[in-house]
């Protein structure tokens, strides 16, 4: 109820009169009965353009940490993600992740549109990831068809690390293609191979809308490398700071040194030039 309203009051209206996106496709999503809305992620506001395309209720299976983040705030963004009915999905993988799957699996069951990310995360760079097993793992139990969705433009509107979307950066377009069916494999969702290369043909269909260069690797794994990266770099700045600190410390310190060498030798080639100017004066005496 909360969702709709915000849908069709609110977020739609505002949307559609400040950004105009474009949507291609819309008729391949059913207007009724399940399905599955598998998109690729590039940006925060694939979550806001996709809905407001479709007139039917997408339920999203969102982080977890939308619903257990601590503080007023995390309160607040749990109410607000549990008003508009979306499903918490645990990305650890495991049991608790395919506990996230049986719920976007009830609510398919009970003729709902689902919307799932099948990278997981957003792409750092604009490239289409590995997808996860999940989304075969949702069609082959289910038997619901999966849309492929490309959205473009949403990350030149708000670049990764930018805080809020910028209209003015681009032009935002959702691709909605063919159902794809796989019903006839709903006996084999137990086995690994097979949602693999069910996984995998949902995304080449998305890369096929999407027009994105594929990166066989998870996104999640390739952020985990670049941060790491990022570290090890940093910890090298701050090791080669450390030792032009410690060599111009040496350095001043010998600098240092000479000086006061230079001072003391002046000093006693002084003291003995005066040493044998007295002798002199006594011998001449």
């Amino acid at each position: 109820m909360v969702y709709m309203f915000l849908r069709t009051y609110v977020v739609a209206p505002v949307v559609n009169l400040i950004c105009r996106p474009t949507v291609i496709g819309l008729d391949n999503v059913p207007a009724e009965g399940p399905a599955i809305l598998a998109s690729n992620h590039l940006s925060v506001p694939d979550s806001i353009f996709m809905p407001v395309a479709v007139p039917r209720q997408v339920y999203f299976l969102a982080k977890s940490e939308y619903f257990t983040t601590p503080g007023l705030r995390g309160r607040v963004v749990a109410w607000f993600f549990r008003a508009i009915n979306q499903i918490p999905m645990d990305r650890r993988g495991g049991r608790a992740s395919a506990e996230s799957l049986s719920a976007g699996g009830q609510a398919l069951a009970e003729g709902k549109l689902v919307g799932i990310y099948p990278e997981g995360t957003r792409s750092p760079d604009g490239r289409l990831y590995r997808g996860k097993i999940g989304v075969a793992r949702l069609a082959l139990e289910t038997g619901a068809p999966v849309i492929p969705v490309a959205m473009h433009g949403t990350d030149r509107m708000q670049p990764l690390g930018s805080r809020f979307p910028d209209p003015r950066r681009a032009k935002i377009t959702t691709t909605f293609g063919e159902p794809m069916d796989f019903s006839h494999l709903m006996s084999q969702h137990g086995d690994h191979a097979t949602l693999r290369r069910v996984t995998d043909e949902i995304m080449a269909a998305i890369q096929q809308l999407s027009g994105q260069e594929r990166a066989d690797v998870y996104a999640a794994d390739h952020k985990r490398r670049l941060a790491q990266e990022r570290a090890r770099e940093k910890s090298g700045g701050l090791s080669t700071q450390a030792r032009e600190v410690a060599q111009a410390t040496k350095e001043k310190g010998r600098a240092v040194t000479d000086a006061v060498s230079q001072q003391a030798g002046a000093l006693g080639e002084k003291l003995r030039d005066r040493s044998h100017d007295g002798t002199d004066e006594q011998g001449r005496r």
